[in-house]
C-alpha cells in the first residue's frame, strides 16, 4: 500500500521522483529553504512529455517546521497549498502558480536524525516535443512504461522504467533481440541474485552509443525493466566506457574506409 506521501506525489503529477522544469520564457526558481544548501539533481528532464527539475537539501530543523515555511509562504503568496503527510517522518508540500503555468512542491523525509528534502518545479502549460527514444526498446506485454530523458545534449541520457508481462529470461530474450535489431551489440552481461532477488544487468554499444539494461524478477510472470540510453563515451558511473569507445573507433574505420571506395562521395 502506497504511504500517504507517495499517493500525493502520484496525484500531484510528480510522479514519484519529483524532479523540475524549464518554463518557455526565462529561469524559474526551485522551492528553497532558507539557511540550507540546496544541490540540483542533474539538470534538464523530460518525464512523461513535461519538463522538469529537481534539488534537494537537508537542514536540523523540524519536518513540521520545514512544511510549515514552505504552507505559510505559499499560501501568503496567494497561491493553492496542498499539506499532506503525518509531518514525523514523512510529508509533501504543493503550490500552484496558476498565473505562471508551474507547480512547486517539495518532498519531505526524516534521515538519520534530519530533515531531506526534495524540491521540485513542474510546467504545467510546457510540453517536449515527441520523439522516439534511442535503443530503448518496446516490449510486447507492457504493463506500465515511463520515460525519463536529460536534455544536456549531445551527451544526454534517456532512461525508461517498465512493467512487463512475462518471465525475467522471456523479457531479457525480447530486449537482447530488440536491441540487435536497432544494430547493438551485446557486450557484457552480469546476473544472479542480489538480496535474494534475481536480476541481470545487459550492457549493449553501437557507434559511441550505449545502452544499459537492468532486469528484475517481480514475481514468476512479471519483470521489472529498466534501460538507460547514453549517447556518450564518458558517462559516469557506468563501467562501459572501454567498450564504447572501441565502438566508435569501428564506425569511424569504416565511414573513413567507405569514402576511400572509388566512387564514393566526397
Amino acid at each position: 500500500m502506497w504511504s500517504t506521501a507517495s499517493s500525493a506525489l502520484h496525484r500531484l503529477g510528480l510522479l514519484g521522483v519529483l524532479l523540475v522544469a524549464l518554463t518557455a520564457g526565462a529561469e524559474q526558481e526551485l522551492p528553497v529553504y532558507p539557511g540550507a544548501v540546496h544541490t540540483r539533481i542533474g539538470k534538464d528532464l523530460v518525464i512523461a512529455g513535461e519538463y522538469y527539475r529537481l534539488a534537494y537539501f537537508t537542514t536540523d530543523d523540524s519536518m513540521e517546521k520545514v512544511a510549515g515555511y514552505f504552507e505559510k509562504h505559499w499560501r501568503g503568496l496567494g497561491y493553492p497549498t496542498v499539506v499532506e503527510g503525518d509531518l514525523r517522518e514523512e510529508a509533501v508540500v504543493s503550490a500552484l502558480y496558476t498565473r505562471e503555468g508551474l507547480q512547486r512542491g517539495v518532498v519531505l523525509r526524516r534521515h538519520l536524525g534530519k530533515t531531506v528534502g526534495f524540491s521540485a518545479l513542474r510546467d504545467l502549460w510546457v510540453r517536449a516535443p515527441r520523439k522516439e527514444a534511442p535503443g530503448l526498446v518496446k516490449l510486447e506485454g507492457t504493463l506500465f512504461s515511463q520515460d525519463i530523458t536529460t536534455r544536456d545534449d549531445p551527451g544526454g541520457s534517456r532512461s525508461r522504467s517498465s512493467l512487463v508481462k512475462g518471465t525475467l529470461d522471456a523479457v531479457r530474450q525480447q530486449v537482447s533481440e530488440g536491441l540487435t535489431r536497432q544494430g547493438f551489440a551485446l557486450v557484457r552481461q552480469t546476473g544472479g541474485k542480489l538480496g535474494g532477488e534475481e536480476r541481470f544487468t545487459l550492457e549493449h554499444a553501437r557507434n559511441g552509443e550505449q545502452v544499459v539494461t537492468t532486469l528484475s524478477r517481480v514475481d514468476g510472470e512479471t519483470t521489472a525493466l529498466l534501460q538507460m540510453w547514453l549517447g556518450s563515451d564518458r558517462p559516469d558511473a557506468v563501467p562501459n566506457d572501454e567498450a564504447v569507445r572501441q565502438s566508435r573507433q569501428a564506425w569511424e574505420q569504416q565511414q573513413k574506409a567507405a569514402q576511400s571506395r572509388p566512387g564514393s562521395a566526397p
